[in-house]
Formats: C-alpha cells, sequence, structure tokens
C-alpha cells in the first residue's frame, strides 16, 4: 500500500488544514469544497486526512459498514446478529471518478451470479463503501449532471436505493463529501455547492521561504517515504489526539443565546439563501470551539466559522466573485462585550438558569445591533455589482441621473479609427433625427458595461450528437431514455439485448429445446449494452467584432448583453466558450475554450472597442479555434456566434477577403449565426451578405431579445446534419 504523504507535514495551506480538520471534529458540519489554483496540494492533504483521524468500530465482515449500534436491523445481505462482534479500522476515503457510472456509485446486479448461477445478487456501489467515511471527488466540477443527482439524493437523504434490473435495495450511506477543484476549468453546480458544509479558498504562497520549505519537504519524502511519514509520525499522533479529544469536548459546547443570536445576525447581514447556512455556521462554531479545548462559543469562533460557512452561499449570480467583505463581518459581529464566561465553562457545562440570565442580559445588549445591522449591511450593498460589472443605483441616487443619462445611456464609447468611408457609414447608420448632430467622439479602446442579461431560450444543435453529456441538446449519452442496444460496453447491460442475440445460436451451443433444457449458455460476443439518448454540452463560441464602428452610441452595451445572456444558458447547460475579438489589425484569441464561463464573463467586460475592422482575421481565427477544438474533442458539436456590422476596413481588398473567409468556414459544416449590429435609418446591408457566404442565419440587432436570438439559432441549426448514431443495432430501437 502506497504511503500518503502526512497532513502534518503540509505548509503554506492554513485554511485548508482547518476546514479539514473542523469537519473531523465534527462530521454533521457536512463536507468541504476545496478550490484552488493548480499545484497547491489540495489532493495530497485529503489523501492525508484519514492518517490523522480517529478509527471506527464496524460489524466484523459487514459490507455495508454497520456500526455496534446496528445490530438487529437489516441491510442487502439481511439481518445483523445481535451478537455479531466488531472491530476496528481506519476510516475509509473512497475517492469518486469523474467518469464513474451510475451502477458503480449505487450498486447493481452481481452479473456473474446471475448469469453463471441464475442467481440475485446486490453487489455495493462506491457509496456503499464510503458509509461512515470520506467520499472525495477530486474536479468535481467536471462530474456529469446524473452523478450529481445521485450525489445530492444520497447527501440528503442519508441513504441509498436501488431500483434496477430486477433489484430493490435500500441501505444507508452517511458519509462526509470532500471536493477539489480549479475554477478556470468551470464553476459547480450550485444544488452541490450549497450541500458542501464549508469552502476554501487556495492558493499557492508567495513567500520565497515558505515556497522553499514546500519544496524541500517534497524532495525529502520522494526520496524516502517511509522514512519522512516516520519522522513525523509523532505530529500525527497529536494532530490525532487532538481530534479525538475535540470530539469529547464538542458534546458539552452550547449554544448560548447569545451565540445564536450573532449567529443569526452575521447570516441576515450577508443575504444567504435559507436556513442552511445558519444551521453550518453554528455547527462550525461550536467545532472551532472544540478544537481550542472550550466549551464556550467566542466571537472567534463564529468569525471562522461565517469565513467558511458562508462564501458559497451568498452568491446572486453565477458571475458573482466568491468571496467574504471582511469589513462587513466585522461590523455584524459588533463590538459588544461577550457574556461573561462561567467558572466552570472550561470543563463542564454551565448551569441552565445561570446561562439563560447572562444570555438574555447579552440579547438585550445585542439588539440594537441585531436592527441596525441588516440596514447597515443594505447600505454597503447599496452599490454592489451586476455579473456585467455595473454597480446598481437606486433612483434616488446623486449619479442616477447620471448613469441614466439619454445620450449613449450612461456608457463610455470607442471612437472609431476606421477610414472615412467607415466614418460615414457609422454616421449614417445612428438614429440622430434631421440635422441634428451625432454623438460626440468618445476616446478610443474605451470599455462599454453590459446591461442586466435577460433569460433565453434553449439553443439546440440539432440532429442527434455523441458528446459529453450535459443539458443543451440531443446526444447518446450514458444517461436518459433507452432506445436500443449496442455492442458491450463493460458497463449498463441491456438484458434483454443480451437474451435475444444468445437465443438463436442455443441449439448449436449444445442446449436443448424447452423449458427443461437447462439455463441460458451465454457467450462474450451476446452481450449488448443500452444506448441511452440524453442531452450533451456544446461548444459555443463568440466571434465578437470590437472595432470602432461598433462602439457607436449603444450597439457594444446590447451586444454584451446578449453575450452575458448567452453565457448565463451556457453556464446553466455546462457547455464549453469561447470567445474571439478582432480589432485594429488583427484578431485574438481573448479567451480559449473553456468549461468556466465566469472567465468568459471577466473577459468579456473587459472587452475594450476601437480601431479598423480585421472582419477576414476574425473569421479566420475562428475557423482555427474550431479545427483545433474538432481534433481535441471530435465528438463535442460546436455553434458559431458572430457578433459584427459585416463591415471590413484593414488591409487590400478587405471586404472581398472577408467573404472569401467566411466561405472557408462554412465548409466546415458548423451551425453558425451572424448578429447584425448595424443601427440606425439608412444601412448597407453587409453582414447579411457575410451571413450568405457562411452560410448562417442573419439576425438583427433590434432583434436580439431572450426570444429573437434564441429562436433563430434554433431555426438554424435544424440545418445540422443528422446521421445514425455508431454501435446502435437498429432491430433493438424503438420510437
Amino acid at each position: 500500500m502506497p504511503l500518503h504523504y502526512p497532513f502534518s507535514a503540509v505548509v503554506g495551506s492554513d485554511d485548508m488544514a482547518l476546514a479539514l480538520t473542523l469537519t473531523a471534529v465534527s462530521p454533521a458540519v457536512g463536507g468541504v469544497l476545496i478550490r484552488g489554483e493548480k499545484g497547491t496540494a489540495k489532493s495530497t492533504m485529503v489523501r492525508a486526512l484519514t492518517g490523522i483521524l480517529p478509527e471506527v468500530e464496524v460489524v466484523t465482515g459487514d459490507r455495508f459498514s454497520s456500526a455496534p449500534d446496528d445490530r438487529g436491523s437489516e441491510t442487502p445481505d439481511g439481518r445483523i446478529p445481535h451478537d455479531a462482534p466488531t472491530e476496528r479500522r481506519p476510516v475509509r476515503l473512497v475517492e469518486l471518478p469523474i467518469g464513474v457510472s451510475e451502477d458503480r456509485i449505487t450498486g447493481s446486479l452481481h452479473l456473474e451470479s446471475a448469469l453463471a448461477d441464475g442467481v440475485t445478487v446486490f453487489q455495493p456501489g462506491l457509496l456503499a463503501r464510503a458509509h461512515r467515511g470520506l467520499l472525495y471527488v477530486d474536479e468535481v466540477n467536471l462530474l456529469h449532471d446524473h452523478v450529481v443527482d445521485l450525489l445530492l439524493d444520497a447527501a440528503a437523504m442519508g441513504r441509498v436505493t436501488v431500483e434496477r434490473d430486477g433489484i430493490s435495495v435500500e441501505h444507508a450511506a452517511r458519509f462526509v463529501l470532500i471536493g477539489t477543484m480549479n475554477p478556470e476549468e468551470g464553476e459547480l453546480r450550485p444544488q452541490l455547492l450549497d450541500r458542501f458544509g464549508l469552502t476554501v479558498e487556495v492558493a499557492a504562497p508567495r513567500d520565497p521561504e515558505l515556497r522553499a520549505e514546500v519544496v524541500r519537504r517534497r524532495i525529502a519524502f520522494e526520496a524516502d517515504p517511509a522514512g519522512f511519514v516516520a519522522a513525523h509520525a509523532a505530529d500525527e499522533a497529536a494532530v490525532r489526539e487532538r481530534i479525538a479529544a475535540a470530539r469529547r469536548v464538542l458534546d458539552r459546547v452550547r449554544l448560548t443565546p447569545w451565540a445564536l443570536s450573532t449567529i443569526a445576525r452575521v447570516c441576515a447581514g450577508f443575504d444567504v439563501d435559507g436556513m442552511r447556512a445558519d444551521i453550518v455556521t453554528a455547527r462550525t462554531a461550536a467545532a472551532h470551539a472544540a478544537w481550542q479545548g472550550r466549551t464556550r462559543i467566542t466571537r472567534e469562533d463564529i468569525r471562522v466559522a461565517a469565513r467558511m460557512a458562508l462564501p458559497h452561499r451568498r452568491r446572486r449570480a453565477p458571475f458573482d466573485a466568491p468571496g467574504l467583505d471582511e469589513d462587513l463581518l466585522e461590523r455584524l459581529l459588533g463590538d459588544d462585550d461577550e457574556p461573561d464566561p462561567d467558572p466552570r465553562d472550561e470543563t463542564a457545562p454551565a448551569d441552565d438558569a445561570e446561562q439563560s440570565e447572562s444570555a438574555d442580559e447579552s440579547a438585550s445588549a445585542d439588539a440594537p445591533d441585531a436592527e441596525s445591522a441588516p440596514a447597515r449591511a443594505s447600505a454597503e450593498d447599496a452599490g454592489h455589482e451586476h455579473p456585467s460589472g455595473q454597480a446598481e443605483q437606486t433612483e434616488d441616487s446623486p449619479d442616477a441621473a447620471d448613469a441614466s443619462g439619454t445620450e449613449g445611456s450612461g456608457q463610455v464609447e470607442g471612437r472609431s479609427d476606421d477610414d472615412a468611408d467607415g466614418q460615414a457609414g457609422d454616421q449614417a447608420g445612428d438614429d440622430t433625427p434631421g440635422d441634428a448632430p451625432g454623438p460626440t467622439p468618445p476616446e478610443p479602446g474605451t470599455v462599454t458595461a453590459a446591461a442586466a442579461p435577460y433569460r433565453t431560450r434553449l439553443l439546440a444543435v440539432a440532429g442527434t450528437g455523441q458528446g459529453a453529456a450535459g443539458r443543451r441538446s440531443r446526444a447518446i449519452t450514458s444517461t436518459g431514455r433507452r432506445i436500443g442496444a449496442g455492442a458491450f460496453t463493460g458497463a449498463d447491460l441491456h438484458l434483454p439485448a443480451t437474451i435475444r442475440s444468445a437465443a438463436p445460436q442455443q441449439s448449436a451451443r449444445g442446449r436443448e429445446a424447452g423449458r427443461n433444457g437447462g439455463r441460458l449458455r451465454l457467450a462474450a460476443e451476446d452481450l449488448r449494452s443500452a444506448v441511452r439518448e440524453g442531452r450533451e454540452s456544446n461548444l459555443v463560441l463568440f466571434c465578437v467584432d470590437a472595432s470602432g464602428s461598433m462602439a457607436a452610441r449603444t450597439r457594444m452595451e446590447q451586444v454584451k448583453t446578449a453575450i452575458l445572456s448567452l453565457l448565463l444558458d451556457a453556464y446553466r447547460r455546462r457547455d464549453k466558450v469561447g470567445l474571439v475579438t478582432f480589432r485594429g489589425s488583427a484578431a485574438h484569441v481573448t479567451l480559449p475554450p473553456t468549461s468556466s464561463v465566469d472567465i468568459a464573463a471577466t473577459r468579456l467586460a473587459e472587452l475594450p472597442a476601437g480601431g479598423r475592422t480585421p472582419l477576414a482575421e476574425g473569421l479566420l481565427t475562428a475557423a482555427e479555434v474550431l479545427r483545433i477544438e474538432g481534433v481535441r474533442d471530435p465528438r463535442r458539436r460546436a455553434l458559431l456566434v458572430v457578433v459584427t456590422d459585416g463591415r471590413a476596413t484593414h488591409g487590400p481588398d478587405a471586404l472581398a477577403r472577408s467573404r472569401t473567409a467566411a466561405t472557408g468556414l462554412a465548409s466546415l459544416g458548423v451551425a453558425s449565426v451572424v448578429v447584425d449590429c448595424e443601427t440606425g435609418r439608412f444601412r448597407m446591408g453587409l453582414a447579411s451578405e457575410l451571413a450568405g457566404h457562411l452560410g448562417a442565419e442573419h439576425v438583427p440587432l433590434g432583434e436580439v431579445t431572450a426570444e429573437g436570438l434564441a429562436d433563430t439559432v434554433d431555426v438554424h441549426t435544424a440545418r445540422a446534419r443528422t446521421a445514425r448514431p455508431r454501435g446502435v443495432d437498429p432491430r433493438n430501437e424503438v420510437a
């Protein structure tokens, strides 16, 4: 068995170590989500956690880790005898692979026993093995939705129910869920995010001496793992004993009215959803007090608990930055004196009457702060930012008039550096009545913010794909309705199709006809796996014109609003997104295709406008991105969204080169849409002409609404090629 790096030897990750330790002291906290950049010892510390956990007592030989108190109860293996022997063993750390199948998680029919012996035997899954232990998911944000659904059910109910293949089984599955993730690879589904009790952000230390110590210890461990572990054995034993002592103290930690009032004030002040935040904060504060050897919860305990229990629960939108306002936290905690501790507080619970009297006095002292703190919190949040980056203002705000001005809607506009023809076209395209002067040319390279995003309907590529499981387009995936059978893949056995495949061969294999002819004789070539139709995720690539002509009036604001709305939709449907922008003399891959739509929204907010329009370069760059992604993941279908007014002003024969590039891109067969950003009374129709060369649907900017853009994409992508998925036996297909 390989040796794990010692928990106590990890340096530079104090917050992560404390969160894991508090969860070990009180599993009721609900687990830990660790977010951070790669190479920050996330997995190392989680795997080392089992080395400091006290052993657990289980019924000897029981496959479901039943506790001694469970003797006499029923399990899928039968009733546990009342006199069943018990044993102590280390706590298990069960790792859940990203590509795990549903039957491996919850358990399934034991195929060998069913096919060879004709006996129905339940084979427990990973959740049964994780019972009373740790369930660890590395890169938890990359889990497929059907796996997330299973984890949500198990975490909420503490039990697993299996109803499939003639099996009806239910067993306990209480575990501590620990996940690690790199936010750059995509965010976590909100429902699962809320199931983690605590969350911590980790980053590599910036202190050179500390970094050198990390390297020194790692090299020493790799050179002599056994010696390194032995050198830290005393430290590991000390942490293990401290956790055991904290667990004994935890039962005596009391949540006084003062502590509960303070916790409620903090949670209300941060405007968290539901009551889970209050409960987790209270449990974490109690665990921290026990970890410090105290039975009295202090302000510091609540501060530590709030910093880990609230950040992931106060996010109001997918693109809000995580974290906690430390200044607001200090104000909500207040500066009133805590109740005087009972002299016996460190060794035994205080008398109920004395505690109640002290708590009542403190609650009275807290009353003014409890009323004023939400008001202060509201005032603090009055200028909070939208996901688009704009500050929210009320009508009574002194800046409200400036923020809602009629000229340019308060946005800073980018000046066009295009040639004279391009500038004339911009002025003609504006909605300036009669001879009224047009808008004042702004400075080049300025940034325009998006308005609040709107809700879009489903954008789906037509046909049936075979990409990664998601929530957008129809595809052959590992979950969904069963539509047929194909070659056996090692999982999801299609029993009826397997029997139908074996039936014609029974006579040749020596099985007599009739009911008494013996058991069905199977061969490896008879096995069939189910083919299921579900939903896939797609690659949505935005190719955005950021030249000077796009910066006129509120065009860029409308463009960013539309893209931000689509990013929100992509966030919910687990898509990959990419962003190509072109301005000046070149095009740039502003965001390589990624699952992190948070980064895409950030890059969009920082997108400047101004300069000439290198349309051809933008289309060629988009084609190259699609080509590379097609090689990396040939099963993921793409949707190209070109956002432009159709002008091309950079280089010789700019317009002709852009049309040639569009024709070449159309030959790739990618579903695409051209969003025409040309506005005003007089229009040149260049974007419509571009859509013709690109084979794309043309959508005027005025129709970019929740219905307009989404409907058009749906209609256009109906042109996508539809083909029968490989490996599907047409004889087993159903309507």
